[in-house]
């Protein structure tokens, strides 16, 4: 099989003065010419206008979210299709669209980039749906979800997976994804990279009417286009329905959703609608430009309980005596979650971590972007936890671009307080990660500085794969061979175990072996 390497091919196209041509979003090409150059990256597209796929999310016991956006020219800055367009969308119980169970119409505006989000109620608790879309005179593919159970359930399968550059590689993680047999997926953040680099060319390399960086609502709605090249992604949106939050990148490297001056607030918005125009995302608010609101509660069959958490729309700047990285509200609101938690696993959807992380014993942290920054805060929501009573709390994180199972204490400098849960963070789908021998010089360096990190692997790409049953909470940690393949093989490195009503997790005698930079023994 020939191989793109998509990272390769961008910084050949630099050195040789050229990536004007080879960045798909770069300035002056025509829609036409971009798409070339995409499909030269190993890009493609379904046929127009669904170009950019179907999708489903937010599942609830008696509905869903039904995506898909009318893109016909998928890279330009605007669509050729008239203000409204009626898009039909039908529900049945089988693939080819026969025993139909809903259908209607719903309005596609170019308000909204042509994006049609349709919240389908009345479907039956814990079963299987298929679904599409016909627009002028045009069907798009078939796409599979199902609803949650409304009563209990003896097991939950979901995947996670975050962080996925475009240009560094192809998303064989996400067709992977596709074919595992889970009821939802989870990302995690960073769907998008809005950063004025590419394939490691920095953009003080790049003549200002190249650089790639993001600002306006028509740049985030072509990088979003761009990603949705990617035949795996929509594979993965078509086969399963997800849950959404986001991290920085979707918007700005590191920002601080309420600060900045007018411009800045400007390209959030911008981002945040063209975020929320690509993803099956439910808003139950009625304003016709939303800023969607994320952080939410949903429970699968009475075994898990699923808190999505929005680390950065309402987030102060990093190490101030009083800040915050979830907003005074969003943190009343996890209290009151944890105060009425039912008997099931506690799930946080986190977009960044967690758990305490020095980069020597007694130093300084390594990252003040992530809870780190907010020291005091986390010692409140963690200390809340732990006065609640609160058991069976599993932290599912991303953004490291690797892997790493915590402990999580309430105070992390005192390895006598208490362990209120484990937190597993995910590899990323292709987002670069530290290189092999940074990784071995500093796994163990992280041990010892961080005596809740229980593991640590920094080498690889991938997913997780969660399995939760009454007994038990296991993290699959699946890893891709190359990411310069598409059709990448995918293997588990290794297992984790939480056992319920114990606190703190284990590795799986069968993987145990497998390669790390860092275990604790």
């Amino acid at each position: 099989m020939t191989r793109i390497d998509r990272r390769g091919l961008l910084k050949a196209a630099a050195a040789a003065g050229a990536l004007n041509l080879a960045w798909p979003l770069s300035a002056g090409l025509t829609p036409a010419q971009a798409r070339e150059a995409a499909e030269a990256l190993g890009a493609d597209y379904d046929p127009a206008p669904f170009t950019l796929g179907v999708a489903s999310g937010d599942p609830r016991p008696t509905g869903v979210l039904l995506w898909t956006r009318l893109a016909p020219e998928p890279l330009a800055a605007e669509q050729r299709l008239p203000e409204v367009v009626e898009v039909e969308w039908t529900v049945a119980l089988d693939r080819g669209l026969r025993r139909v169970v809903a259908h209607g119409t719903a309005p596609a505006s170019a308000t909204l980039g042509h994006s049609v989000h349709v919240p389908v109620n009345g479907l039956r608790p814990g079963t299987r749906y298929w679904y599409g879309f016909k627009a002028l005179g045009r069907t798009s593919r078939v796409g599979r979800t199902r609803t949650a159970p409304a009563h209990h359930v003896g097991k939950v399968r979901f995947a996670a997976a975050n962080c996925q550059a475009f240009h560094d590689g192809f998303y064989a993680a996400h067709r992977a994804i596709a074919r595992e047999n889970v009821d939802f997926v989870l990302h995690l953040g960073d769907y998008i990279y809005e950063h004025g680099q590419v394939g490691g060319v920095p953009a003080d390399h790049v003549r200002d009417h190249e650089s790639p960086t993001v600002f306006t609502l028509a740049d985030y709605r072509r990088r979003h286009a761009l990603y949705k090249g990617d035949a795996s992604l929509r594979e993965a949106h078509a086969a399963h329905p997800w849950f959404l939050t986001w991290d920085d990148h979707e918007a700005a490297n590191d920002y601080s959703g309420t600060g900045g001056g007018a411009p800045f607030m400007q390209r959030r918005a911008a981002a945040y609608q063209a975020w929320y125009e690509h993803m099956p995302h439910r808003d139950d608010s009625d304003v016709a430009l939303p800023d969607p609101e994320i952080h939410r509660v949903r429970r699968w069959g009475g075994l898990l309980e699923l808190t999505i958490l929005d680390l950065r729309s309402h987030r102060s700047a990093q190490n101030l005596a009083d800040g915050t990285i979830l907003g005074a509200g969003q943190k009343d609101w996890l209290k009151r979650v944890v105060d009425r938690a039912p008997d099931a696993w506690h799930v946080w959807a986190n977009s960044i971590m967690l758990s305490q992380l020095r980069g020597s014993p007694g130093g300084p942290y390594m990252f003040t972007d992530q809870w780190d920054g907010f020291l005091e805060e986390r010692k409140e929501v963690l200390g809340h936890v732990h006065g609640s009573g609160l058991e069976d709390l599993v932290v599912v994180t991303g953004d490291w671009h690797s892997a790493f199972v915590d402990d999580i204490r309430t105070d992390f400098d005192e390895t006598s307080s208490p362990v209120v849960g484990t937190e597993f963070t995910a590899h990323s789908v292709t987002s670069g990660a530290y290189p092999p021998d940074w990784n071995k010089a500093n796994g163990p360096v992280m041990g010892a500085a961080n005596p809740h990190l229980k593991y640590f692997e920094g080498n690889r790409y991938g997913y997780d794969v969660y399995e939760v049953t009454p007994e038990r909470f296991s993290a699959h940690m699946r890893v891709i061979g190359d990411r310069r393949d598409p059709a990448s093989p995918v293997t588990t490195l290794t297992t984790f175990h939480v056992d319920r009503g114990t606190v703190g997790s284990y590795e799986d005698r069968a993987t145990k072996d497998s390669p790390a930079q860092y275990r604790r023994d």
